[in-house]
């Protein structure tokens, strides 16, 4: 912290929009303790409270406007390509979708307080179709809060941030390497939790080549669409015959699938997360002819495969 400080002070008002600006486009540096170090400059007269708030807020807005306008233009892409930089991209997406859904604008306030999807709720907002006006309203209200937070809790205990800076200090470089390898370690947890993961979700996947190949030659497959409302209506189109069924209603509508032949899923999520979750769910409650589709949609219209336009199913509400 005190490197945080000194550096802070030396570079001044140009350091907290850089900073603050870049952790905004998505890249791994932290701004809370450069908010929190310009609030404890402020705290003691070495920078203007106000100036500090005005500068990170527009970083931030700044970074957000233009993943906004990317999630317009590239749609859901970019989005998943936010995800897949994440420590948890299997996540990213449900999770990002389900708090845009349920809170709406109100999720962009408050993304940025966590981790993870502060970047990603931009190009979300983008996609939907929110004006720009609306997104600048709710995205500044939700940038003022996070910056002036910090900010304000540096300026409030600006005595308590130097004497934690000072004690670093007397510690040496050792309790940074200390800081740095706890980093590490969370970082390897996670990459490593996610490689069991993954594993563990190896079922045997059907392609899009052989799933096309069954419908060309008279197959009978039920193709599940598990994909969320916002989803489909980003990309209102379907795979030829799939019903569409939401994830987190497998009980309600599993009387309906049938046992006497295979069941697809597919989605539009990294690595088919949830086509993979709901076949182990499927399987543990007696449907064992489930078998994921391997690149989901993407895979689909990547081999330019037919697609029908999506109608709405009862179920799929």
């Amino acid at each position: 912290m005190n490197e945080v400080l000194t550096f802070t002070a030396r570079y001044g008002l140009l350091l907290l929009f850089v900073v603050v600006f870049i952790e905004q486009l998505g890249a791994p540096l932290p701004s809370p303790p450069f908010l929190l170090a310009a609030g404890g400059l402020a705290g003691i007269g070495k920078m203007n409270p106000l100036l500090a708030l005005l500068l990170a807020t527009l970083a931030s807005l700044l970074a957000d406007t233009t993943w906004f306008y990317l999630g317009r233009v590239r749609g859901g892409r970019i989005l998943k390509l936010l995800c897949r930089i994440s420590i948890e991209p299997d996540t990213c997406v449900l999770r990002t979708e389900s708090i845009f859904v349920r809170y709406g604008m109100r999720g962009v306030v408050f993304a940025k307080f966590v981790p993870g999807l502060g970047t990603v709720m931009p190009p979300l907002a983008g996609m939907y179709g929110v004006s720009i006006r609306r997104f600048l309203v709710f995205d500044g209200l939700g940038a003022l809060l996070y910056s002036g937070g910090f900010i304000l809790l540096g300026f409030l205990f600006s005595n308590q941030l130097q004497q934690v800076a000072d004690a670093l200090d007397r510690l040496g470089r050792g309790a940074l390497v200390l800081l740095g390898a706890l980093f590490v370690a969370y970082v390897a947890f996670k990459y490593l939790q996610r490689q069991r993961t993954l594993r563990k979700l190896q079922t045997a996947r059907i392609t899009v080549k052989e799933l096309r190949q069954r419908q060309e030659a008279g197959g009978e497959v039920f193709i599940v669409d598990l994909r969320s409302p916002m989803a489909v209506q980003g990309d209102p189109y379907r795979i030829p015959g799939a019903r569409h069924l939401l994830m987190d209603k497998v009980e309600e509508w599993l009387p309906s699938i049938p046992r006497d032949r295979e069941v697809v899923l597919y989605c539009s999520c990294p690595n088919e997360a949830s086509a993979v979750r709901t076949a182990f769910l499927l399987h543990r409650r007696g449907v064992t002819r489930v078998r994921p589709l391997l690149g989901g949609l993407d895979a689909w219209r990547d081999r330019n495969y037919p697609l029908e336009a999506h109608l709405p199913t009862a179920n799929a509400t």
